[in-house]
């Protein structure tokens, strides 16, 4: 029974706090919807060495034989749709072994991928585009140098082949490589043929399917696709209808891209898995069949677990802070909340609830994005939270700004500091406090921390994995709410 938002309001807030702000001492009050107070912590006891050791630390690639395939059999729940979700290096793709340069190589994608949102949303180019040193990746998280951060493993045809999938929560198309391949990238399992898949079946140009697919056009009567990235990276091909296999649920006739030339960004996964609000996504092509929902937990960096992507309203969790979903008619892929504010040790920062706000004509609000790394906010809206962060660590010795970070810390000479608490303030009432280790990431292996939020040059917000890591994040499309926790990974 779907529980209304406000009765979850009520519940779920203490329960966001206690998952989300470990060793906090010191807590002010504020109320939830029914005016019952809570304790609202305003600072929080960060581990300098062990956030150092696990955002540093390499866990060995699964091999092809065991791991990913085997692991995924004791993932797997009553057959429920559930798959692993995996940190970049955890795959068997090429990696960078020192953070500084994983971390050069996130940036530098992020920068890529933020330019590709802001020119899908607001339909031109993006000219303030920043100049990036570096960064490093997660979830199965993208390809060596790869616009995707987060991976699944899936089967395609029949017989299944099993392949890596970039998730995008921002894309409308599932899109694989194929053979014969006029230009294919490298990736980690052998390309897909679709000449030995029984289930595969080309489509029409005369179908109404094919009308429903973007840049879609005619070759030899066979319906086309070509879809270009902001970052230069694109995928042409054929439409076709597919069996998908996730765990043990198969579901056939999904259509798909079957990507015959591919090139830029994409090297290592075989695809990719839209997510998005579209009706060509996966989520979209499903329709009832998932009752139009899904959630992800996005493991945190450095840690040896996995985290979850699940589809079905079965899986939609009580206790969780529901929040309105809010749609744009100019960019129906992304997932829009609503932000009322933003808060650093318990305060409120001075910033009117406006500029967050979706416009008429689709300019602003606020995206959850699973590709983009690093919370964007707009520039006048991130230096007063940049500003208010700064006032309460003064105490902090500073490092020079490096990359797109321009508040960093010289923490080396700590074993533990004390930082403010950051949060968010949702529409309708839920305050989501992040922990420490979702705002300040080690930038080397020396102890220099920044404060991992950005300037966005537009109106537009984006709300990135590194603040999403670590909390089991729900929508739910049918009724138009999206839930934060209450359960973690």
């Amino acid at each position: 029974m779907f529980v209304p938002l406000q009765r979850r309001v009520a519940i779920v807030l203490l329960a966001v706090f206690i998952f989300s702000i470990p060793n906090t001492t010191t807590a002010t009050e504020t109320k939830t919807s029914a005016g019952h107070a809570i304790p609202f912590p305003i600072h929080e006891h960060f581990n300098v060495k062990q956030t150092i050791k696990e955002s540093t630390r390499i866990h060995p690639p699964p091999s092809k034989t065991q791991g990913v395939a085997e692991e995924e059999e004791e993932f797997l729940e009553k057959g429920n749709w559930k798959l692993k979700l995996l940190h970049r290096d955890k795959l068997p793709f090429p990696h960078f072994t020192d953070h500084p340069h994983r971390l050069e190589a996130r940036v530098k994608r992020d920068v890529k991928r933020v330019d590709t949102l802001i020119h899908k949303i607001t339909g031109g180019n993006n000219n303030n585009v920043y100049e990036v040193e570096e960064f490093g990746s997660e979830v199965i998280s993208g390809m060596e140098q790869g616009s995707g951060e987060y991976f699944v493993r899936i089967g395609v045809g029949s017989p299944v082949r099993e392949q890596y999938m970039v998730i995008d929560a921002g894309s409308d198309i599932v899109w694989v490589q194929c053979q014969p391949c006029t230009h294919c990238y490298h990736q980690s399992d052998p390309v897909f043929d679709p000449s030995l898949s029984a289930s595969f079946s080309g489509v029409p140009c005369t179908s109404s399917l094919c009308e429903r697919v973007d840049n879609s056009g005619c070759h030899a009567g066979r319906c086309k696709y070509e879809v270009m990235y902001g970052d230069g990276s694109y995928t042409k091909g054929t439409v076709a209808l597919e069996t998908l296999t996730f765990g043990r649920t198969v579901v056939r006739d999904v259509a798909i891209g079957c990507g015959h030339s591919n090139g830029g960004m994409f090297i290592g996964a075989a695809g990719l898995l839209g997510l998005g609000g579209g009706s060509m996504s996966l989520m979209g092509q499903l329709g009832g069949q998932t009752g139009g929902a899904f959630s992800y937990c996005l493991v945190s960096r450095g840690t040896g677990s996995t985290g979850s992507l699940e589809f079905g309203r079965e899986i939609l969790p009580m206790g969780a802070a529901w929040v309105p979903l809010i749609r744009n008619p100019q960019a129906p892929s992304f997932y829009y909340i609503g932000l009322s504010g933003l808060g650093v040790g318990g305060a409120r920062v001075a910033i009117s609830e406006d500029v967050f706000r979706l416009t008429e004509v689709g300019d602003g609000g606020v995206v959850m994005d699973t590709g983009t790394a690093v919370t964007r906010l707009p520039t006048a809206v991130y230096e007063a939270f940049r500003n208010a962060f700064i006032a309460q660590t003064a105490s902090l010795p500073r490092a020079p700004a490096m990359s797109i970070f321009d508040t960093c810390y010289d923490l080396n000479e700590f074993v533990t500091v004390r930082v403010p608490t950051v949060s968010f303030f949702l529409m309708g009432g839920p305050i989501l406090t992040l922990p420490a280790r979702n705002f300040l990431i080690p930038v080397d292996e020396r102890g220099t921390f920044c404060f991992a939020f950005a300037p966005s040059p537009t109106r537009l917000s984006i709300i990135g994995n590194i603040q999403q890591e670590g909390i089991q994040i729900s929508i739910d499309g049918a009724n138009g709410f999206v839930g934060f926790g209450p359960n973690i990974c």
